[in-house]
């Protein structure tokens, strides 16, 4: 299984100390060259190696960690995404009008025609995401959610790779509902540092 990380911003860069503390190795790559991100993602781990777009959507699972209204120019990049998992880490706020009422990750996901589409990893602030989330005797609460079932439990095992507790919360327009901004508001999970305790 290989891993990407598209954006590398303080987002991205905090999914990539994750893999890094896991030696884990993932590409990274953003709007820029990789030239102009390879010291830095060799400062974050060797297993952070920089590449351009279009090589980095060759990867199996693809963190997208751009600003929303990016996504499209990520989605028009490879010629398919079959196969392909998109985990969705944006967070749209103000929620564009576009959207009307459809969660950002429901619209997103429309660009990704043929890929598992998953939101996750989008409701902690950068440095509380770059931080181990082993914690307190347990781990830090991601929350995953998506309209295809299935599609959630690879990340959920990359999630506990990673360090993390995932936590289902169902639809995207249902539990998933609880990480997508509405308006000029964050839904209520967004933001919560949560920890659940090992059995």
């Amino acid at each position: 299984m290989s891993y990407a990380i598209v954006g590398f911003g303080k987002v991205g860069q905090a999914l990539a100390q994750a893999f890094a503390r896991k030696n884990i190795d993932v590409a990274v790559a953003s709007r820029r060259p990789p030239e102009a991100l390879a010291s830095q993602a060799r400062a974050i781990g060797p297993t952070v190696v920089a590449k351009s777009l279009r090589e980095a959507l060759e990867a199996d699972t693809v963190f997208l960690a751009v600003p929303f209204g990016e996504h499209r120019k990520v989605a028009k990049t490879p010629p398919s995404w079959e196969g392909k998992t998109v985990i969705d880490a944006m967070n749209a706020f103000p929620v564009p009008e576009e959207l009307d009422g459809i969660p950002s990750s429901a619209f997103a996901a429309n660009a990704f025609t043929g890929a598992k589409f998953v939101k996750g990893f989008n409701h902690l602030v950068a440095a509380t995401l770059a931080a181990d989330p082993t914690v307190e005797g347990g781990h830090r609460v991601v929350f995953l959610s998506s309209d295809d079932e299935d599609a959630t439990v690879p990340v959920a095992a990359l999630a506990k790779r990673l360090g993390f507790a995932p936590v289902k919360l169902g639809k995207l327009n249902e539990g998933g509902a609880l990480v997508h901004a509405r308006g000029r508001i964050w839904g209520p999970l967004i933001f919560q540092d949560l920890f659940k305790k090992e059995q």
